[in-house]
């Protein structure tokens, strides 16, 4: 029999495909491939960008199956409505994770810029801040009987200060990066009419929504996709194992810590994509104001070099053939630092020298990962 050409048996022997298009605070996005499905795992940047990364990573925006969502966090959704609406895709999330997504695009349904939406905001609170201190007067006075005031919720009765500087700062800084990602697309995502005054009448519109559990199975096409919680401080954060072709790929990134679960979920791993997110050193004598160092370093905010290399030392099983570095700060770290941290913590490990060591990049995609 004729030898098998090489682009057949390229074909045949590369079955599943993990194509990195972005990672790092300014937007997130990965392809994972079969052989028959394509799965886009969060969408951080506009859709254009996505678009134009994929076709430079190799990848057709136009055969992908769904699109899965780790968080809500702007730079893991900024692209998606418009993704998922311009390909007519499935979206899929948690419950949790879908409504605190349409409360963060809740405030472009206004006729108003965000920023007039937030000074609204503020006026409101200060509002019920007046009211409160009125009724606690009429009370303390026997102007009302007790049985007629009613505390507040812990957030109303926050200073305003507080809450600009906590709550609505977040707020602001999650809706402020939709917005740019909103009018930085080019892509057309309202081909009808219907869609159209769908998208009008609620941004948050999808052409089709699944929801998922963490620790449930779900399948995506021929894709095995086993989602664990991970400790984030955003509404319900997933990272994923997806399966096929007797080919496992591990993700977990935007976690302040490794737990036993992320530990049980990443064995047995042929590749795997970890957060390497900042050198500690750098974190605390950067530029960012305490209280984001502060969640930065709690055990819901991000993997420091030390700690991914903690878990390389101690509790990574050594199976995969590539490990992938991700989520690097542009301010509070350097690839080299956290290359060289990976690298000591395989080092250790003699039967550990085979794995590939990676590392993906905000501003390009990275080639792709093949099996």
């Amino acid at each position: 029999m004729a030898a098998m050409s090489t682009p057949l048996r390229r074909i045949l022997v590369t079955m599943m495909r993990m194509t990195v298009l972005a990672s790092g605070s300014k937007g997130n996005s990965t392809v994972v491939s079969s052989s028959k499905t394509r799965i886009l795992v969060d969408a951080g940047l506009s859709c254009r960008e996505l678009m134009r990364r994929m076709v430079a990573a190799g990848e057709d925006p136009h055969s992908l199956d769904a699109i899965i969502i780790t968080h809500e966090h702007a730079d893991h959704v900024a692209g998606l409505p418009v993704m998922a609406r311009k390909l007519n895709i499935p979206v899929y999330m948690t419950e949790s994770t879908h409504r605190a997504w349409v409360r963060q695009v809740t405030p472009r349904k206004r006729l108003m810029s965000y920023a007039q939406w937030l000074e609204q905001r503020k006026a409101e609170m200060q509002q019920r801040d007046e009211e409160l201190v009125q009724l606690q007067t009429r009370a303390a006075t026997g102007e009302l009987p007790d049985d007629h005031f009613f505390a507040a919720s812990a957030e109303d009765t926050l200073p305003l200060e507080h809450i600009s500087s906590a709550a609505l700062e977040r707020e602001a800084y999650q809706a402020g990066k939709l917005e740019t990602a909103a009018a930085d697309d080019l892509c057309e995502d309202a081909d009808s009419a219907p869609v159209r005054r769908n998208i009008n009448e609620n941004p948050s519109f999808l052409p089709k929504l699944e929801h998922f559990k963490a620790g449930s199975h779900l399948c995506i096409g021929d894709i095995d996709v086993t989602p664990f919680t991970i400790p984030h401080d955003a509404a319900d954060p997933c990272g994923f194992v997806f399966e096929a072709e007797g080919v496992r790929i591990g993700f977990a990134t935007d976690l302040g810590y490794v737990p036993p679960n992320v530990k049980l979920a990443l064995k047995r791993c042929d590749a795997l994509l970890l957060e390497s997110n900042h050198d500690l050193e750098m974190l605390r004598d950067g530029p960012y104001p305490w209280s984001v160092k502060q969640r930065v370093l709690s055990r819901v905010g991000h993997l420091s070099n030390t700690a991914t290399a903690e878990f390389l030392t101690k509790d990574y099983d050594g199976g995969a053939a590539v490990v992938v570095l991700a989520h690097l700060s542009e301010n509070n770290n350097h690839p080299e630092m956290a290359l060289q941290a990976a690298r000591e913590a395989l080092g250790g490990h003699p039967s550990l020298l085979g794995n590939r060591l990676l590392l993906a990049r905000q501003d390009a995609p990275l080639e792709s990962v093949r099996f």
